[in-house]
């Protein structure tokens, strides 16, 4: 054998030595490390080995509405609850009409009082100012008709078919002076004067008392209904600042609805109390004017009496007559 030849079995028997020593230094399941140089041995088995991590990725799987992708989509429901809540529990309808509605009962009754005072107010308004036309109409006419008068007996029969205290006020002093014709003959007729006044007088007071009603209630409802009001205002607000307590919240949405409620009461109270007012000094110098007109025919009627008086020791005028 040459030389080369037994160089090269030479070398194949230390390789072959060199592997039977390796294979039984290594365990039986490391074999596949022996093919660790080929490229799929390192790429296979490193990837795989982090598998049993998955779980440590999973908790960042839990926490992930609290990112800002998905936060608006978990919060959005948790906080539509209390607001629809407070839709339904909140007042929709403030108008006047839907605040009388949801108000507390003694609110509702406050209002319900003031309503009546103001219809009241405007009723007596209606009434009163139809009266005080018809009245002062009427007194007006039996003025006119005292002052053309010569004698008691003239305005008497003038305003014969008419009413009103002008006719009153003509027939109650012929009546006095024909009571106390049989003494004019031996007194003098001072004492008919006097008494044709005191009666007039009192038909006059009866009169413009009667022309008064109702005016007492204007005043009562102007000086009272403010503070009827007011008192529906407080008992509102009251329970407002108790409904604010129970609900534990300052917000305007909650608080606004009860104090517009309790405000309302007031708004009423003024309603009904400004007309009630103006009306009333309305009438008070309508009254004050009938009461002169009053006191002019019945100033009228004394004169008719006197002169009558008069005319029993003087002959009247012919022109006087001739009426």
């Amino acid at each position: 054998m040459s030389r080369s030849g037994l160089l090269a079995a030479l070398v194949a028997s230390v390789i072959l030595s060199a592997g039977s020593a390796m294979a039984q230094e290594q365990p039986a399941g490391a074999a596949p490390a022996i093919d660790a140089p080929t490229p799929a041995a390192p790429t296979a088995p490193a990837p795989i080995a982090p598998a049993p991590a998955a779980p440590a990725v999973a908790p960042p799987a839990t926490m992930a509405p609290s990112q800002p992708g998905t936060q608006p989509n978990t919060a959005a429901p948790a906080e539509a609850g209390p607001s629809t809540a407070m839709e339904l529990t909140l007042p929709h309808d403030l108008s006047p009409w839907g605040m009388f509605m949801a108000a507390d009962i003694v609110v509702k009754a406050v209002m319900i009082g003031l309503a009546f005072a103001s219809v009241v107010t405007w009723t007596i308004w209606l009434a009163k100012s139809l009266e005080l036309f018809g009245g002062k109409l009427r007194i007006r006419r039996a003025v006119r008709a005292i002052g053309k008068a010569a004698t008691l007996k003239q305005a008497s029969s003038t305003l014969d078919r008419s009413g009103g205290p002008g006719a009153l006020l003509v027939r109650a002093a012929e009546e006095e002076t024909a009571l106390s014709a049989g003494a004019l003959d031996h007194v003098s007729g001072d004492g008919l004067k006097e008494r044709v006044t005191s009666r007039l007088s009192r038909i006059e007071a009866a009169a413009a008392r009667r022309m008064s009603r109702g005016t007492g209630v204007l005043a009562t409802i102007g000086s009272t209904a403010p503070f009827v009001g007011l008192f529906g205002t407080v008992w509102g607000i009251m329970n407002a600042f108790i409904g604010i307590s129970q609900a534990q919240t300052t917000n305007l949405a909650v608080v606004a609805p009860g104090i517009a409620e309790a405000l309302l009461a007031t708004a009423m109270g003024l309603v009904a109390a400004i007309p009630a007012v103006v009306i009333y000094n309305v009438f008070a110098r309508s009254i004050a004017g009938y009461r002169q007109i009053l006191a002019d025919a019945s100033a009228g009627v004394e004169r008719l009496v006197s002169r009558d008086l008069d005319f029993r020791t003087v002959a009247p005028a012919a022109p006087l007559a001739a009426e």
